[in-house]
């Protein structure tokens, strides 16, 4: 772990994450950012699946580093009464706990929300599940390809004559779980100031994230344009539906470029740009309205331009012109950019890459921004049950034979 002098604002808060995959863990990793103590429960064994989805190499895949840095891991048996009990007293110490079972699940294993509120009145409780706690459909499973597609995002991704796409991230997880830790903060900023007031019972304040919610709530205006004028949104593959010109174009030497010249006085500027007056100066493209209309015409005339020269040559242009462009980056051009670099964007850790010794590795930094640059990233992933000891010996004060059963009673039958 590394040290800095940096101030962060969620230091002396502890949360217990309960959740495994990537939902739970993107709220928990918010939290650890900003400096939490996040104490990650993982099975025996096998730990959180996501150690394994994408691995390339050794035990640990650096999709698992990137979501669960800056935890501790502790491997307890949930499916014990004992490992249960240790769960229980880490609640005690706990500020949050965050968790993304099936519904009922914690109600099985006797740690619901009225257990918790009994072992620590103040604490935070988070819940995140495909359709929430309520309702006709709680108790279904769910995954993010199924919020995506119900929260009505998989509709609009792809091209109107093929069935629709999909984006290349679990981005249903990702925005269940930036909801969860704004509710999460939210909650802790309540509870702050309302220690001496009566507060309603833990079943009542929890934080309640369905995925399928979660998506909906970033779809801007699709339920209110169909309900107030009936139209359906529908997919228009790179393009904004009812925004023009605004697309992504093939350069000269097989790379592309996305620019968005959709503002009525950034597009006049955008034609002088691309050598065509007669557009920026037709009657009928002064509005957004006319321009969607010959949206097919405004594209063909951009691509003209831009298959013409190399992406330096066209971004060098459009910068000079005042029209928001940029390229299309891979992995390799993040890596290399400067922009990302000056805001602390890319932060390098010492990993274990499954070569021998540990490697540095550079991971995103942190979002958003708080000072001149991004905080630092304290440590990737933690390996499986690296301080199931520290946690349970120190905080708990559990001895070695406690520790041992709370991980696996049935190892001891």
């Amino acid at each position: 772990m590394r040290n800095d002098s940096s101030r962060f604002p969620l230091e002396g808060v502890r949360v217990l994450e309960l959740g495994n995959y990537i939902a739970a863990p993107t709220a928990g990793r918010m939290l650890a950012d900003f400096g939490a103590e996040v104490i990650k429960v993982e099975r025996p064994g096998t730990g959180d699946e996501l150690r394994g989805w994408r691995l390339h190499a050794g035990s640990t895949s650096m999709l698992f580093h990137t979501i669960n840095r800056g935890k501790k891991s502790v491997v307890l048996d949930l499916k014990t009464q004992r490992g249960r009990d240790a769960v229980l007293e880490l609640v005690r110490h706990c500020d949050v706990v965050i968790e993304n079972f099936r519904p009922g699940t914690l109600e099985k294993w006797g740690l619901g929300p009225d257990v918790l509120e009994a072992a620590n009145p103040d604490v935070v409780l988070a819940r995140i599940s495909g359709f929430g706690q309520t309702g006709p459909l709680a108790d279904r499973p769910g995954f993010a390809a199924v919020a995506e597609a119900m929260g009505g995002l998989r509709d609009l991704v792809g091209e109107a004559d093929r069935p629709p796409s999909r984006v290349g991230v679990s981005i249903g997880d990702s925005i269940a779980g930036l909801h969860a830790a704004f509710g999460i903060v939210a909650s802790l900023l309540q509870r702050s100031t309302a220690r001496n007031t009566e507060r309603p019972p833990l079943a009542e304040r929890v934080v309640d994230v369905a995925l399928h919610e979660a998506v909906f709530s970033v779809m801007e205006s699709l339920v209110p344009d169909y309900l107030a004028h009936g139209v359906q949104r529908r997919r228009v593959g790179g393009r904004m539906d009812g925004i023009a010109p605004t697309n992504a174009y093939a350069c000269r030497d097989g790379s592309s470029v996305v620019i968005a010249g959709n503002g009525d006085s950034i597009f006049r500027r955008y034609m002088q740009a691309i050598g065509r007056p007669d557009l920026a100066d037709d009657p009928d493209l002064q509005t957004n309205a006319g321009r969607w209309a010959r949206r097919d015409e405004l594209d063909h005339a951009i691509e003209e331009w831009t298959s013409s020269h190399s992406r330096t040559e066209v971004l060098a242009a459009l910068d000079t012109a005042g029209v928001p462009a940029g390229p299309i980056y891979t992995a390799a051009d993040i890596c290399a950019d400067e922009q990302y670099r000056a805001r602390g964007m890319i932060q390098e850790l010492p990993v274990d890459t499954g070569a021998g010794e540990p490697v540095e590795v550079g991971f995103p930094g942190v979002v958003p921004v708080i000072g001149p640059t991004s905080l630092p990233v304290r440590s990737p992933g933690p390996e499986l049950g690296a301080h199931t000891d520290e946690v349970l010996g120190a905080l708990l004060g559990q001895h070695a034979d406690q520790i041992e059963g709370a991980i696996d009673e049935e190892k001891r039958k």
